[in-house]
């Protein structure tokens, strides 16, 4: 489902417009990235929980050339899916 076609079903199902399902469904979005730039965490109860997780530095290797390089600790958004989800999702 591409993005277009998950604001239809908002507006569809809510009975918004489509213009309004967009800019609802783009605050959840960016109050969802602003959360997590701030380290923080979103919970959607049965949904899931949306985190930030630390990446330690690791020795790697460059494809192209075969180089052996230290690819940096990083900062990546994690989801665990709550419940019902995976309730969802097995059925």
């Amino acid at each position: 489902m591409t993005k277009s076609e998950f604001v239809d079903q908002i507006a569809g199902r809510t009975g918004l417009e489509r213009r309004q399902a967009a800019d609802a469904l783009e605050a959840a979005l960016t109050i969802l990235e602003e959360s997590l730039a701030s380290g923080g965490e979103v919970t959607l109860t049965g949904f899931g929980k949306f985190h930030v997780a630390e990446r330690g530095a690791r020795p790697g290797v460059n494809p192209r050339t075969g180089e052996r390089i230290e690819i940096a600790a990083t900062r990546i958004p994690r989801f665990t899916a709550g419940s019902s989800l995976k309730k969802a999702v097995r059925s």
